[in-house]
């Protein structure tokens, strides 16, 4: 969601950049009744109000296993592994991705998590490449066009 970019300010406090597009793209999926959830390794307050202003609900922020969290949010859900998606960039998130049902990256990833991908963004991270998958996962549900309606009448 973000360009993996940390901006730390004297006040010591962590600020993140997250694009609009992709925003809206988690809120329209929200509206399909798809289930979402956050993992990062990193700890931040700006991560909560953004989940919470997209309608995200399953966060889960420091982390170190992220199949650990991966499979908590398998039992919670109760879905399996293989009706999961699980998108990543570096090679923390190679366990949950390898795992998941789809498994997808954005082009500035690492090289090994690349070769891990089902699927590629066009966009980089940060820059409407969530957008991008979110519209490729209605389409493929057959939503995409009931979300779009509201917006062409």
């Amino acid at each position: 969601m973000t360009n993996g970019g940390l901006m730390l300010g004297d006040d010591g406090l962590e600020y993140k950049n997250f694009h609009s597009q992709d925003g809206l793209g988690l809120k329209l999926l929200h509206n399909t009744g798809l289930k979402m959830a956050i993992v990062t390794g990193r700890t931040s307050n700006v991560v909560t109000k953004r989940a919470e202003n997209i309608k995200i609900t399953h966060i889960y922020q420091g982390v170190e296993d992220k199949l650990e969290a991966f499979n908590e949010i398998l039992k919670d859900l109760n879905v399996t592994a293989e009706e999961c998606m699980f998108m990543g960039d570096d090679v923390i998130d190679l366990p949950p991705m390898r795992r998941a049902g789809l498994a997808v990256t954005v082009p500035h990833a690492m090289p090994l998590v690349k070769e891990y991908a089902h699927y590629i963004t066009t966009r980089e991270a940060g820059h409407g490449a969530v957008r991008e998958l979110c519209e490729l996962l209605m389409k493929a549900q057959g939503t995409f066009d009931g979300q779009m309606a509201k917006f062409l009448k």
